[in-house]
């Protein structure tokens, strides 16, 4: 048996996108990555993809808005590692770019359903194998769009952005990142001090399919600051909300 076995880690909505790329880092890293993905094909020709080279990435059938899926996934991790290094909450999904008086409040729900209420589901699962661990990180996978000071120095009313970037008014996608912000700093401050550090990433507008592949940012890119977040020393920062240009030294990015 090895002196120095494997950090397991897991990566929910990870068969494509950021979360994929951040599977292949870890890995690369020596990390056993689990690839957490609701279809079971893709997820495991995802797996096999990244596993040519001799990186020891696993698909992991989870759905972070089926508690059955989400205790499953936990119980063949605990058979399995027994223990869990990095937990990265990626998964998520986007709405219409529309007005908030526009937007139904069901559609509000459908997202929080995953971008909310899977990361407590799949953390609270997972908490167990992360605290067997001497030392453990939770990145949740946030947005710049979701900080309320941002929101607030929003002067504009008519529903217009910038070419290339999100506006202010996308409802459903915005507010549930701003309560991602607040489910992270939760965490945070109940597992202060058991060697478990909680923080936010914002990967930057990166090109995937929640904003149609419109983004500036390569996943290569993207993927950075929730590794960095994941591979934290033992005495890096928790409670903070980092940006693609963001260092391990402090908050860039206002919640």
């Amino acid at each position: 048996m090895s002196a120095h076995p494997a950090r397991v880690a897991v990566v929910t909505g990870a068969n494509k996108g950021i979360g994929r790329e951040i599977v292949r880092q870890l890995a690369e890293r020596g990390h056993t990555v689990y690839l957490g993905a609701r279809d079971e094909r893709r997820g495991r020709e995802a797996a096999a993809a990244l596993s040519v080279g001799g990186l020891d990435v696993r698909f992991l059938h989870l759905d972070v808005t089926d508690e059955d899926s989400v205790a499953l996934a936990a119980k063949r991790l605990a058979e399995e590692a027994g223990v869990l290094h990095v937990l990265v909450n990626n998964a998520g999904v986007g709405g219409p770019m529309q007005l908030p008086s526009e937007t139904p409040a069901e559609q509000v729900r459908t997202v929080y359903e995953t971008n909310v209420f899977g990361v407590i589901t799949v953390t609270n699962a997972l908490l167990p194998l992360l605290r067997k661990a001497p030392s453990a990180r939770i990145v949740n996978v946030s947005s710049a769009i979701g900080s309320l000071k941002s929101a607030a120095e929003n002067n504009d009313q008519t529903g217009e952005h910038p070419p290339g970037e999100f506006p202010v008014t996308l409802l459903s996608y915005a507010s549930s990142k701003t309560a991602l912000n607040a489910v992270t700093l939760a965490y945070a401050n109940e597992l202060r001090g058991t060697g478990i550090l909680v923080n936010a990433a914002s990967p930057g507008f990166v090109a995937t399919d929640i904003n149609g592949h419109h983004g500036r940012l390569t996943t290569e890119q993207g993927a950075r600051i929730p590794v960095l977040l994941a591979t934290l020393p033992d005495d890096g920062p928790t409670a903070t909300f980092l940006g693609e240009d963001g260092t391990p030294e402090g908050q860039v990015l206002d919640w």
